[in-house]
């Protein structure tokens, strides 16, 4: 097992915690790491881009001239690509899918690895509660300054805690997440996290399924 501070929300020292090796003990593996970030970027990417090609473009019914005796080139349409107002050839279309499948197995090694690497670089402050009975921003303010936490953090909540989250999101660079949404793209989003000892079991319990 691999030991770890218990604060709470002054952020004084309690006792100290035991957390599971399988979760905060992985070997890093940068190249699994990438993968699964950037398939979940490609997920929230949002495919707005698209032109028109010729068959889309309005008009274009009648020939433009007679096909011979003019003494100009044949053309059959004005909303032909080579026309100004015509038809785009090879321009973006948004029936394009980005989307990659990665196996579930991988995405949860991949937040493994995250927290073990912000483990190992004392990124994560673990505290008892988040004991916040007001939704008050200077509560979690002060809390987040004591801790070191104030600059760039992820708040790990257990279950959802509406105090926490209206108290959190008029912060700059600080959000929250339940800990069964956990995914390697928000994790990487953030410096810090901030873990209650209740959110570990939830971890556990979620992730370390077969």
């Amino acid at each position: 097992m691999i030991k770890a501070d218990l604060h709470n929300i002054k952020g004084e020292k309690e006792k100290e915690i035991n957390l599971p090796e399988s979760v905060f003990g992985v070997k890093i593996n940068s190249d699994l790491i990438y993968q699964v970030v950037r398939m979940q970027m490609l997920l929230r990417r949002q495919n707005t881009a698209h032109t028109k090609d010729r068959s889309e473009k309005r008009g274009g019914g009648r020939k433009p001239w007679r096909q011979k005796g003019t003494g100009r080139a044949r053309h059959g349409s004005r909303r032909s690509p080579l026309w100004r107002g015509g038809g785009v050839t090879f321009g973006p279309r948004n029936e394009r899918n980005y989307k990659k499948k990665i196996n579930k197995k991988v995405k949860r090694k991949a937040v493994f690895m995250i927290l073990s690497a912000k483990k190992e670089k004392e990124m994560i402050f673990f505290v008892s509660s988040l004991d916040v009975k007001e939704p008050k921003t200077k509560e979690v303010k002060n809390f987040l300054k004591n801790t070191f936490c104030d600059k760039s953090t992820l708040i790990v909540l257990p279950e959802v805690d509406k105090n926490v989250i209206l108290a959190t999101r008029n912060i700059e660079n600080v959000d929250t997440i339940q800990a069964k949404d956990l995914n390697a793209l928000d994790l990487l989003s953030y410096k810090h996290l901030v873990v209650p000892e209740k959110a570990v079991d939830v971890i556990e319990k979620n992730f370390k399924k077969d």
